[in-house]
């Protein structure tokens, strides 16, 4: 009868080191799984400030591009290149005297 209880304590306490180990590799593994969770939360926040960066530049090239192409067109446009000839290059037809202004 004492051997009996002498084998009961040894699995018992056999028992309780197992689930120790168990809870350690547990909380050891919970522990990492925090860590890299926290730490690709850190990136993706990082990777979305990029993101609105790149989308700001897309935008100005984007407003840039269909500015230039509006000018483009006007080129295309008689009217608008002689306007541009007398008003920014000074250009006068044959025959026109230009007129300076003192401003």
């Amino acid at each position: 009868m004492a051997a009996a209880t002498v084998n009961r304590k040894s699995a018992s306490s056999g028992t309780k080191r197992r689930i120790k180990l168990w809870m350690m590799f547990i909380v050891l593994f919970m522990g990492w799984a925090a860590y890299t969770i926290y730490g690709q939360s850190q990136l993706k926040e990082a990777t979305n400030v990029k993101l609105a960066d790149v989308q700001k530049q897309l935008e100005a090239a984007n407003t840039e591009s269909a500015s230039l192409n509006r000018h483009i067109e006007r080129l295309n446009d008689p009217e608008y290149i002689k306007q541009l000839a007398t008003k920014e290059l000074g250009m006068v037809k044959e025959g026109e005297q230009q007129i300076f202004s003192n401003h």
